[in-house]
């Protein structure tokens, strides 16, 4: 592979699987920041990509049949890196169905739930306590799956570190925000410690890394993210 592969990026969970899988995979990529407080997630160069205007989108100029290919999704897109390089997803189709399994779940379950932690913890203009108390309850009961998960395996499908557990670091990353302690879940807390210990994972971790979303978040921000210019019809 000649050609860089181009990241459409911001420095968010969901931003932070991609450039550590391409970390981890040491393929060539360049990245195109989309800012998401000034809403670039708007631009109709980047919704061409990413219709559904989150990050991250990945272009690749050598897709399967040669010619290039974008995508939108963080799990098809950890998908597609590790089916173009043959690694990080198995072969063999018993343990491949269990590094899916998980991969959905962090997507489906994970990513959303605790996405709205983050949210109505940090994020929305006034407190609304039932709801800071719903999902702070619902991130601890996700983190009990996953530490019941690791008191069996040492990673998420089994034996060997895979995508899935690529796409739920970065949101085990933001426990503090979640309201969660990591003593709580030794079993999780082990996983997390050897994952950080990974040279590419601090490298995908560091992208752009000045950059995060800030707890203290301004009207003008906070509109483009989640009230009147999120909504707006395109």
């Amino acid at each position: 592979m000649n050609a860089p592969l181009e990241l459409y990026y911001w420095a968010t969970p969901n931003g932070w699987k991609i450039s550590i899988m391409l970390e981890e995979l040491a393929l060539p990529y360049r990245v195109t920041p989309v800012n998401i407080s000034a809403g670039e997630q708007f631009e109709p160069a980047f919704l061409a990509i990413s219709p559904n205007n989150k990050i991250p989108a990945l272009r690749d100029p050598e897709g399967p049949d040669g010619e290039p290919i974008t995508l939108f999704e963080s799990g098809a897109i950890l998908w597609y890196l590790a089916e173009k390089t043959g690694r990080l997803l198995p072969a063999a189709p018993r343990e491949r169905y269990s590094v899916l399994q998980w991969l959905m779940f962090q997507v489906g379950n994970l990513g959303p739930l605790l996405g709205q932690a983050h949210h109505f913890r940090l994020y929305a203009p006034e407190p609304i306590p039932y709801a800071v108390e719903r999902y702070t309850d619902e991130a601890g009961r996700l983190y009990r799956v996953l530490d019941r998960r690791l008191e069996q395996a040492t990673y998420l499908a089994g034996d060997s570190y895979t995508i899935a557990d690529i796409a739920t670091l970065p949101w085990i990353a933001r426990h503090e925000r979640q309201g969660q302690r990591l003593a709580d879940f030794p079993s999780l807390r082990r996983w997390y410690q050897t994952l950080r210990a990974r040279p590419a994972v601090e490298r995908g971790l560091a992208l752009l890394a000045d950059r995060q979303l800030s707890a203290r978040m301004d009207d003008e921000s906070r509109s483009k993210l989640f009230g009147e210019d999120q909504f707006r019809r395109r």
